[in-house]
């Protein structure tokens, strides 16, 4: 009987070894500096719809190329943020210059700053992407913040907006006057 008494101490033994072994490994994974660790982003600001966006364009844009000048008006909030942010509002004025419905598809670059309700700014350089995809139009804003709150971080706008004036204006078929765009943004430092 005492090869099978034997037998069962040696296998605690083991697992006691073992189970310790894991413990000092685990360990050392939650000790380790975080210099070694990747780094992860923390969201500093993102404001999710109802935030959204009002372009207008003064004359109307139509399919044919014609000098016209907008206005981006931009309502960010509800806004969650580590700095007690909770909505902003930026306008973007563009000079008047050649275009055309087409105009609304393709990229761009932009700078926009917005004004926070703590009466702090960021100032963001975007890359603008927008196109068709079945009866919506998306508009994606990427880039930093390159001056201001959140200086450094990077930057997502996603806005959403009905393509059906779009798609009517390209056809020859009516013109845009202004588009409502839903917004979602989100400032993340590195």
């Amino acid at each position: 009987m005492a090869p099978f008494t034997s037998t069962p101490r040696r296998l605690r033994r083991r697992l006691g070894v073992a189970l310790a072994g894991v413990c000092l490994v685990a360990a050392a994974g939650v000790w380790a500096p975080a210099a070694q660790a990747a780094p992860l982003g923390l969201l500093d600001v993102t404001c999710t719809p109802p935030s959204s966006s009002v372009t207008t364009y003064s004359p109307a844009l139509t399919n044919s190329l014609q000098l016209v000048s907008s206005t981006v008006s931009y309502q960010f909030g509800p806004c969650l943020s580590t700095t007690g942010v909770t909505s902003g509002t930026a306008v973007l004025n563009n000079a008047p210059r050649q275009r055309s419905c087409l105009d609304l598809l393709g990229s761009a670059s932009r700078t926009l700053t917005v004004t926070w309700d703590t009466g702090y700014s960021s100032t963001m350089a975007l890359n603008v992407s927008a196109t068709v995809v079945g009866a919506v139009l998306e508009t994606v804003l990427t880039g930093t913040v390159t001056s201001g709150l959140f200086q450094g971080d990077t930057v997502v706008i996603n806005q959403t907006a009905p393509a059906a004036t779009i798609l009517t204006c390209t056809a020859g078929l009516g013109t845009v006057a202004s588009l409502y765009s839903i917004v979602a943004l989100e400032v993340t430092s590195l």
